[in-house]
């Protein structure tokens, strides 16, 4: 262990450039005995202007100059007239070779494994893409086409490839990038093209601000993949609930199925039973009449047998008796069927009528049940918004339950930070996460503050009314104030027009303010008649025109920036709107404001006509105020990613529009 330690602290104080912080590659003593690469003296020359004005090479250690013998040739061959430190390349060789036999390098010459023999490589050449040993390392610097190839330690291999090379100049590597025409460069490439040009910087100094923006877009990605993953959530439910809804359609199919067939079967009961009630008369009656019959055949046999008797006797007596017998009527039979009662009916016939094109158009035309489908409107309507988070706006210093007014929504060094006014705490307030844990801070005030409205990436305005002033502050994420402006009115409202003026909301007016707070223009009649009278929330939209939710005026006005109102939404009926809150618009141009009393967000179109009312709180979620009160929405935004921001009197929450 000490021997690695010694090693290493041996590499690092001796053997490693003070330039580019690595192993020496190719390395140069110049006269004041300081040792570099000569790759990093040549790039060092070529960021100091006086040296090559000077010809001499500055050491970038003790400033000592060197003098270059021959100053005539090109700047980027002056460090190659600087004598080789054989000392140091031999103890930098030595160095490799320890560390190859240790076994910690497994990587062999591409050179000689192409020849069939396996030598451990020692450099690795960015140009050529090619592992090298000892000896084709001296090959490699002295052949002319790879004579000014960077060679790196195997072990810096994976960031001498991050190396950027100029394709037109491969011996040198891209340093530069040129704002104006928006390319990367080398130093030759700035001479040659981009000398006319205003704006080249080392991409080096753009390492922050590329940093930044790789950390925004980090950002937007991980918000973008929450909402996919929202979504997939939400598909995946409505997948597991697809089956048990389709199971419960089915069955509700089948019963109202099985309830028609045990209709028809009633029916078919009925009708059975009344035919077999009707049968079974008719047929009494038949066996009635079979009957009757019967009994008068029996008569007629026997007087047929009383006549017989008497004409076989042949007796004047036995035929003078059947004779007065018949004559007198007693031999008649009574016709029992004519002594029925007159009022019951007989049945001559039954028969049945099956009425088939009747029961089929009865099929035909009954409604059994209806499916349903509701599908998406892809028009003006936006998505039903989904709460994705909810962030308490309460934090241990406060004295009050808070009152959170106002919300804007900033991206700082990658972190989406919410900046929210606190009427009754009197402060501002910032909420982040930072590292996985929830972050906050707090700028107290000395009056309550009212509206808040985006300055640039990392400031904003907020309007102070009871102090009359409107100031500025910086959001690093944390809060810090910066300054203040003194007006001449209570502003309770701000958005930001351009760079150069404010519109501010204040009693009875709607004033465009220059960023000292000056007065330009005041809007205030509208056809004769006040325009506004508590404009306590505004927004500007994507056409520069100014929105303005006026609460006592029960309105939504869009004017531009000179006064015109360009349209008024101001409803009655059923769709009337009584406190008018926060508003913001989509990056579509839809308008999205508050009826604070209601707590329902409404849906405009660009032009201000109605579209739907596209949430009511209560019917999403409830909300801790710690009172009996339902709480109110105040403020809303509206970031660049989709997601909408809404500011109740204690909380922050997040939607997606899913």
């Amino acid at each position: 262990m000490a021997t690695a330690g010694l090693e290493k602290k041996v590499k690092d104080n001796f053997l490693t450039c003070s330039i580019c912080f690595e192993m020496f590659t190719d390395p140069c003593t110049l006269r004041c005995d300081h040792t570099f690469c000569r790759k990093c003296v040549t790039s060092y020359i070529q960021t100091r202007p006086d040296a090559v004005q000077s010809k001499t090479i500055p050491c970038p250690s003790c400033r000592q100059d060197t003098k270059v013998p021959h100053p005539s040739r090109p700047v980027e061959e002056w460090a190659g007239q600087i004598k080789p430190s054989i000392v140091i390349q031999g103890l930098v060789d030595t160095y490799r070779s320890e560390v190859v036999l240790q076994g910690t390098s497994s990587t062999y010459c591409t050179i000689c494994q192409q020849l069939g023999e396996t030598t451990p490589g020692v450099l690795w050449c960015a140009e050529c893409e090619v592992d090298l040993c000892d000896k084709c390392v001296k090959i490699h610097r002295v052949t002319p086409n790879s004579l000014n190839h960077d060679l790196y330690d195997l072990a810096s291999r994976s960031k001498a490839k991050g190396r950027i090379r100029c394709r037109e100049h491969k011996s040198n590597r891209i340093e530069f990038h040129c704002q104006d025409c928006g390319k990367a460069a080398c130093q030759t490439c700035c001479i040659i093209y981009h000398r006319a040009c205003k704006s080249v910087v080392t991409i080096e100094s753009m390492k922050p601000g590329m940093k930044a923006a790789l950390m925004e877009k980090r950002l937007g990605m991980e918000k973008r993949l929450k909402v996919r993953s929202k979504k997939v959530d939400i598909n995946n439910e409505k997948l597991q609930s697809s089956s048990r809804i389709t199971e419960a359609a089915v069955h509700n199919v089948r019963l109202i199925i099985d309830t028609a067939i045990n209709k028809i079967k009633q029916k078919e009961r009925k009708l059975l039973d009344e035919l077999n009630t009707i049968s079974q008369t008719y047929t009494d009656q038949l066996r009635a009449d079979v009957k009757l019959e019967e009994i008068e055949m029996q008569m007629y046999r026997q007087h047929c047998e009383f006549i017989d008797q008497a004409l076989a006797s042949d007796s004047e007596m036995d035929l003078y008796e059947a004779y007065q017998a018949w004559e007198s009527g007693a031999v008649e039979v009574e016709d029992v069927r004519d002594t029925e009662a007159e009022d019951t009916r007989k049945i001559d016939e039954i028969i049945f009528t099956p009425d088939t094109d009747e029961v089929l158009q009865a099929l035909d035309d009954v409604q059994l049940g209806t499916t349903d489908v509701t599908y998406r409107d892809q028009g003006t309507c936006l998505p039903s918004p989904m709460l994705v988070d909810t962030v308490d706006g309460r934090v241990t210093v406060d004295d009050e339950v808070p009152g959170l007014y106002d919300v804007t929504v900033l991206v700082v060094d990658g972190l989406q930070t919410r900046v929210v006014t606190d009427l009754d705490n009197m402060c501002v307030k910032s909420f982040f996460t930072r590292n996985n844990h929830s972050c906050h801070s707090r700028l107290p005030l000395d009056n309550a503050p009212y509206g808040i409205t985006k300055l640039n990436y990392k400031q904003v305005m907020v309007a102070v009314p009871e102090s009359l002033q409107i100031v500025t502050v910086e959001v690093t994420p944390d809060l810090i104030l910066l300054s203040a402006i003194t007006t001449r009115t209570k502003y309770y409202s701000l958005v930001l027009l351009n760079p150069s003026s404010l519109a501010a909301g204040g009693d009875g007016c709607v004033d465009i303010l220059d960023m000292a707070g000056h007065v330009l223009r005041s809007i205030t009649i509208y056809n004769g008649g006040s325009l506004f009278q508590n404009p306590d929330h505004m927004c500007v939209n994507n056409k520069g025109n100014i929105l303005v939710s006026d609460c006592w005026n029960e309105s939504v006005t869009c004017l531009t920036s000179e006064g015109d109102v360009m349209w008024r939404y101001a409803p009655t009926g059923d769709r009337e709107i009584t406190n008018p809150c926060g508003i913001t618009t989509t990056s579509t141009g839809d308008v999205l404001f508050v009826d604070g009393d209601t707590n329902k967000m409404i849906q405009l179109t660009e032009s201000g006509e109605f579209v739907r009312e596209l949430l009511m709180l209560e019917d999403n979620d409830e909300m801790d105020t710690g009172e009996d009160d339902e709480a109110q929405i105040y403020g809303i935004c509206f970031d660049k990613y989709g997601f909408l921001f809404l500011c109740t009197e204690t909380e922050v929450k997040e939607y997606i529009f899913a």
